[in-house]
């Protein structure tokens, strides 16, 4: 049995012009014939993309290129049992208990104008910054699906509120 050749997904114009290409990504995943490999290329290192599709069974190879060129090869297999049985990263996680037990935001980040991934790098590098249970507040353009996995990764909480300007509102707590 021979490997199909991979589908090449290029998202570098769309990235540069502050998209976001997470519903292509996907959208080609699902069109992806069986064992056949997804080779994607991107302006960054797409890390969270990683823990996404790697739920999906993919593994993955980088390569940078350059600065702002990035090849990768999701190259599809088994997904792991533990990987398998988590809830979807890309939708927001569900909270328990009331929002309302929450302490104030400790810091504020107003990421809208910025281009992926740099509002996701600034959250999480904020989020470092922060003891166990403490709430930083964010505004982004978007819905930061590739941020999900990153914060259930770290314990942390999150609550999520479109704006009805379009923003999303984000409150998340540092886990611990």
């Amino acid at each position: 049995m021979t490997t199909p050749k991979p589908l090449t997904l290029d998202v570098r114009a769309e990235l540069r012009s502050g998209g976001e290409p997470l519903p292509r990504i996907l959208q080609a995943v699902r069109q992806l014939q069986v064992g056949q490999p997804l080779r994607l290329l991107a302006t960054f290192e797409p890390i969270p993309l990683y823990a996404v599709l790697g739920q999906k069974g993919f593994s993955h190879e980088s390569l940078r290129h350059s600065e702002g060129d990035w090849e990768i090869l999701f190259t599809p297999g088994k997904p792991k049992a533990k990987e398998a049985d988590r809830e979807r990263p890309d939708r927001a996680p569900n909270l328990s208990g009331s929002i309302a037990d929450w302490p104030a935001p400790k810091t504020s980040l107003d990421n809208r104008g910025l281009r992926p991934p740099e509002p996701m790098i600034r959250i999480l590098d904020t989020l470092e910054h922060l003891t166990s249970g403490e709430v930083l507040e964010a505004i982004n353009e978007r819905e930061p699906v590739f941020l999900y996995p990153e914060l259930a990764a770290r314990g942390a909480s999150i609550q999520v509120e479109k704006q009805p300007d379009g923003s999303v509102k984000l409150l998340i707590r540092r886990g611990g």
